[in-house]
């Protein structure tokens, strides 16, 4: 089992920035991936930014230049440093971790919310 707590939401006007942190117990070691998921009012969940198994990195065509993810000391905490927050980017913000390449887990989410 993994546990995922996600830090950082809040409310940001149009050009700013927010700091998402996401930290993971349990059974890390079986962590092959993590990353950020957000979903807004009446859509579908999408990836934001995601660490892949490989270690590289992917990001939304629309926060490319913007958002950025990072790992902290402890692999086990990742965070999402965005930029320039634009009001399309309010969502609920998950963090996201694969383990054992299988089982998806998911953090309870934190509110973002980019006024104009």
């Amino acid at each position: 089992q993994v546990q995922l707590v996600e830090s950082g939401g809040g409310l940001a006007q149009a050009g700013g920035s927010l700091r998402l942190s996401c930290a993971a117990s349990g059974s890390t070691f079986s962590i092959n991936a993590m990353g950020w998921y957000r979903q807004a009012p009446g859509k579908q969940r999408e990836l934001v930014a995601a660490f892949t198994s490989g270690g590289s990195t992917n990001y939304a065509d629309s926060v490319k230049g913007r958002f950025t993810i990072s790992r902290g000391n402890a692999k086990n905490t990742i965070y999402l440093q965005m930029n320039s927050l634009k009001p399309e980017d309010t969502a609920v913000y998950y963090c996201n971790a694969i383990s054992f390449g299988k089982y998806d887990y998911w953090g309870q989410g934190t509110q973002v919310t980019v006024s104009s």
